[in-house]
């Protein structure tokens, strides 16, 4: 039995394994110890109770999935970035989506008799990077989905402000009649207000979870107003103008440079391309960049430069306003 036969049915194992893990329910006596603490939490009487059983359940959540989540470096910047999706995910989860896009993409490759080294490299790429592009693809969508709807926000804001209602109220408008990401951050900033957090601490923390320039004006405002006083609806109605006026810039600039990005994906794409079509056409012709070391160097000089030339056009096409 060879090498790649081995690897393949190790992987296969390990795909099944980590599914069982992912899918598998809880514990029928996890589940009833739950249970049970949350009947007993429910009739506590003193609030020391009620706090200490808060403090356990963020625990318990918290300590959930530790044992994989705890490979992953930085844990607390990619809990964030999670967060930022908008979606349920939990660092298990990623952890498991990683490590099944490797298992299965290396195997696969081992199947059709890919070189050793090519086939865990491409495993590497697609567990490594394709589950991080995934969620900042997702996170970048949401951001422009709220960025978008984000004056709409405002103006209804300034209307509800105009007929009399203070700041909160308005907030609690907004998350009901705007869907979206709008609606969901409108509506965490009205629950974190309501535990007792200061209307500047709530908006701070929806600015740094979205990490948008707009909302960060929009926190700003509120916080010079609160301070200094003035007519709110009239500062957040010139906001709204300015941020309109800040999304036609984006969409002209952007519009103006699509043909160097174009260019520069062409560019940049084109010795993969013709790498990948003379691996399949005649594959002999390349294996010389798998076994022979100098060959081995020089590919890799090359991906370094080009990643230094990609890295460049990206640079010179990238516009900030």
């Amino acid at each position: 039995m060879n090498l790649p036969l081995i690897l393949t049915i190790t992987a296969v194992f390990v795909a099944l394994g980590m599914l069982v893990l992912a899918f598998a329910g809880p514990s029928v006596g996890k589940a009833k110890t739950r249970r049970l603490a949350t009947v007993r939490d429910r009739h506590a009487n003193s609030t020391e109770a009620v706090v200490a059983a808060q403090m356990r359940r963020t625990i318990a959540a918290t300590s959930a999935g530790s044992s994989l989540s705890s490979l992953i470096p930085r844990r607390d910047l990619m809990e964030k970035r999670l967060r930022r999706t908008g979606k349920n995910w939990n660092l298990s989860q990623y952890a498991f989506v990683s490590m099944g896009l490797f298992v299965v993409v290396t195997g696969t490759l081992l199947v059709l008799r890919t070189p050793f080294p090519l086939a865990l490299l491409v495993g590497l790429l697609g567990g490594i990077w394709l589950p991080f592009a995934v969620v900042g693809r997702l996170i970048t969508r949401r951001v422009n989905a709220f960025t978008a709807r984000f004056p709409d926000a405002i103006d209804l804001l300034v209307r509800g402000l105009k007929s009399g209602l203070p700041v909160t109220e308005t907030f609690q408008v907004v998350s009901h009649e705007l869907p979206g990401p709008v609606g969901e951050e409108f509506r965490g900033v009205v629950e974190r207000i309501r535990i007792g957090n200061t209307m500047e601490a709530a908006l701070q923390e929806s600015a740094e979870m979205l990490g948008t320039p707009e909302f960060q004006f929009f926190c700003i405002t509120i916080q010079i107003q609160r301070e200094t006083g003035g007519n709110l609806a009239e500062t957040l109605a010139n906001l709204s103008d300015v941020l309109r006026k800040r999304a036609q810039m984006k969409l002209k600039i952007k519009a103006m440079s699509s043909e160097a990005k174009a260019s520069a994906y062409i560019v940049g794409a084109l010795p993969f391309f013709v790498f990948g079509i003379v691996w399949m056409m005649n594959p002999q012709y390349l294996a010389g960049f798998f076994t022979e070391q100098r060959l081995i160097v020089t590919g890799l000089g090359g991906l370094g430069w080009m990643s230094i030339g990609v890295f460049i056009m990206k640079k010179m096409i990238s516009f900030e306003i």
